[in-house]
């Protein structure tokens, strides 16, 4: 059974994940890609997160130009494709690119280094279209530090947040380290993202969420996606669809089960083999109910609770 959509919250299918220059390549529909157009299952509305990743040893105004470079290839490949896909910056563009029978694609980006520390980029980003931004990558940058980096918030952090939440630009708070992800919630206003973490006490990697701060999250209205990456999944070195189903459960006895979508890192992480392709993702829709969730349940982690928060944010 396939469910009616798909909302995924993070690919770095994009930018291929850094690996080398693929700004002026058709990643979209790379049959080596994991997620290509072409693997999309026709039977599923797809809405799709295009993270423009950068590096962490990329910045200032090479960071700014590494995001132009791939901002026009996001661009080119949407009028390439334009049988097939559609760039989207609201939940109605969305529903008007499924209602045509295309693939819903938003630009976003992982790794605020893109910003420069320059206040004046926040205006670029929302000319370009990008809906999210992931704060930091793993390291630290002018926002702040990432998860492997034990600083916060950096001053021009701090006062870029309510910028980039004037323009309507969700902050992701996957990578970034506790102290941040605190700090955030002093200074945000609206509700924000984590496009692709799991819960901490499933599994152990600082990547993950602690209750704590899903809890908050919850209470916020935020939006979870929950990751597909094995490290992320499980602390065995091995991730069974059990170990995915206990982070759904977790997240739903933390009270975010009304938080909880799908951030997949297609492209940019290792996968399980059980859930290493688009297919396989909407077959997450059966197992859901296999689990006993109820349709409602299942829809609303497959695209109910995105398609919600959309509207309601962006």
């Amino acid at each position: 059974m396939y469910p009616y959509a798909l909302i995924d919250l993070h690919c770095d299918t994009l930018t291929d994940c850094g690996k080398g220059d693929a700004s002026k390549s058709d990643t979209l529909e790379d049959p080596a890609k994991v997620l290509s157009l072409s693997a999309i299952p026709q039977q599923t509305h797809w809405a799709q997160f295009y993270a423009v990743f950068t590096p962490d040893q990329i910045r200032g105004q090479g960071a700014i130009d590494y995001f132009a470079a791939n901002r026009a290839n996001f661009d080119r490949q949407m009028e390439k494709f334009a049988d097939r896909v559609a760039p989207c910056r609201t939940a109605g563009d969305m529903e008007q690119a499924w209602a045509a029978g295309k693939t819903a694609a938003f630009l976003t980006v992982e790794n605020g280094s893109v910003l420069a520390g320059r206040m004046d980029q926040v205006e670029v980003m929302d000319q370009a279209g990008v809906k999210a931004i992931t704060l930091t990558w793993n390291g630290e940058n002018e926002i702040g530090s990432g998860h492997t980096t034990d600083h916060g918030l950096s001053d021009f952090g701090r006062a870029v947040i309510p910028e980039l939440e004037q323009r309507h630009i969700l902050l992701d708070v996957s990578h970034l380290n506790d102290l941040g992800f605190r700090q955030v919630l002093d200074i945000a206003q609206r509700p924000f993202v984590a496009t692709h973490s799991n819960a901490r006490a499933v599994c152990s990697h600082r990547r993950n969420l602690t209750d704590d701060m899903i809890r908050e999250m919850a209470a916020r209205k935020c939006l979870i996606g929950l990751n597909y990456y094995i490290s992320f999944l499980s602390d065995q070195g091995e991730a069974q669809p059990e170990d995915f189903r206990r982070h759904v459960e977790h997240f739903f006895e933390l009270g975010a089960g009304d938080c909880l979508a799908l951030g997949s890192d297609f492209d940019g992480a290792d996968l399980p083999q059980w859930l290493d392709s688009p297919d396989k993702a909407a077959g997450l829709y059966q197992r859901f109910l296999d689990w006993g969730l109820t349709k409602e349940q299942a829809d609303g982690i497959l695209w109910k609770n995105a398609l919600r928060f959309f509207q309601e944010n962006l």
